[in-house]
């Protein structure tokens, strides 16, 4: 007899990286919670669970100074990654950035 299981996606289990990615997209999908769930196979309670959690253990932005203008050579220390926009802006990303904000810049880059 062969038996079938659900996938852990089938049956709504993710990650927190994996939930916090869904909230973004049914954000930006424009559709209602309850909408976003029924197509997907998810649990409507685990999603709002999820979000409320998410949304308490957000941690303050921290902001760096942008400077417009020439761009100025940071040492190595300072600066391991510098993304170069389409139109030309610059923006770089100190080694030390936790991983919650790098995703939320870049989330707020693409919007």
């Amino acid at each position: 007899m062969v038996r079938m299981t659900e996938t852990n996606e089938e049956k709504g289990v993710f990650n927190k990286d994996q939930w916090r990615e869904r909230t973004v997209e049914q954000e930006r999908s424009g559709v209602s919670v309850r909408q976003f769930c029924q197509t997907r196979g998810i649990g409507e309670h685990l999603f709002y669970y999820w979000r409320k959690r998410l949304r308490e253990q957000q941690q303050p932005m921290r902001f760096a100074l942008v400077e417009r203008g020439p761009a100025r050579q940071a040492p190595a220390s300072e600066a391991s990654l510098e993304l170069i926009l389409a139109d030309g802006e610059r923006v770089r990303i100190g080694a030390r950035v936790d991983a919650t904000t790098l995703r939320m810049v870049l989330t707020a880059l693409r919007a």
